[in-house]
């Protein structure tokens, strides 16, 4: 579904991506991980076709998406549709003056009929369980709250890939435990997951693949997230360990850095 082959991406000539290859097959479940600025923020904007490749090739179900490509108003419109992307910061998303419009905002874009539009919007209310907000303004809500209506705009497209950019950050226990149960619903739905994350507790419950990159901006290791979690020196290295201990017991407990990703 999606094939990413010698990305190279760079800002301002600071390199961001150096080489990547990587394929992502239908109904997947990966996680990115690994250090803060070594890339997986701006992976995740060049599969939403927020930017473009320096060099390489990006496809999406087949389908080579350039620069070019992402201009023309309609292919875009198509492409987002496919893609949702949920930013790190909530913030960025939302804009409209009630939860209602930042909902219905997405499908209106598409051109869909307001009685279509409703419906979406109501079903991702009650499937959020947020028809409480409907009428609020965004801007005063809490954390977890903005951080359900960004995935209910994105919900309302009805996409065929999720894109979370470290969706647990900020998010009090119960709400992250909530998001947890409703993104492997999601993937057990058939959706594509691609998520960005450094909570080592959570991630094996919201992927079964593992993507790790490293600070030299490429990918380190790709394999089963439940081997990764295992291999301690290969976390330690990319600084996602900070150290490990064995209790009376013999078991290897990990100490996991909060910080630094």
């Amino acid at each position: 579904m999606i094939e990413i082959n010698n990305v190279c991406y760079s800002y301002s000539g600071v390199n961001a991506l150096n080489n990547i290859n990587l394929h992502i097959e239908k109904g997947e479940a990966v996680a990115l991980m690994g250090p803060n600025g070594s890339g997986k923020s701006t992976l995740l904007k060049l599969i939403n076709g927020i930017i473009s490749p320096d060099s390489g090739v990006y496809k999406f179900n087949n389908e080579v998406i350039t620069h070019k490509k992402l201009q023309d108003n309609k292919f875009a419109k198509s492409l987002h549709q496919k893609i949702g992307f949920v930013f790190q910061n909530s913030d960025t998303q939302l804009f409209c003056s009630d939860v209602y419009d930042e909902i219905a905002f997405g499908p209106r874009q598409m051109g869909i009929d307001e009685i279509d539009v409703d419906k979406r919007v109501n079903d991702c209310l009650d499937l959020l369980n947020i028809q409480d907000f409907r009428n609020r303004t965004p801007y005063h809500l809490s954390g977890g709250e903005k951080r359900k209506v960004a995935i209910a705009c994105v919900l309302s497209l009805n996409p065929e890939v999720f894109v979370l950019d470290e969706p647990m950050n900020g998010l009090d226990p119960r709400t992250q435990r909530w998001l947890v149960e409703f993104l492997v619903k999601l993937n057990k739905a058939g959706k594509t997951l691609i998520t960005s994350t450094h909570n080592l507790e959570l991630v094996q419950e919201i992927s079964s693949r593992s993507i790790l990159f490293d600070e030299t901006h490429t990918i380190a290791a790709d394999m089963p997230t439940e081997k990764l979690l295992e291999d301690i020196e290969l976390l330690e290295k990319v600084n996602l360990v900070d150290k490990y201990y064995h209790s009376h017991e013999g078991k290897t407990h990990r100490h996991f850095h909060d910080h630094n990703f």
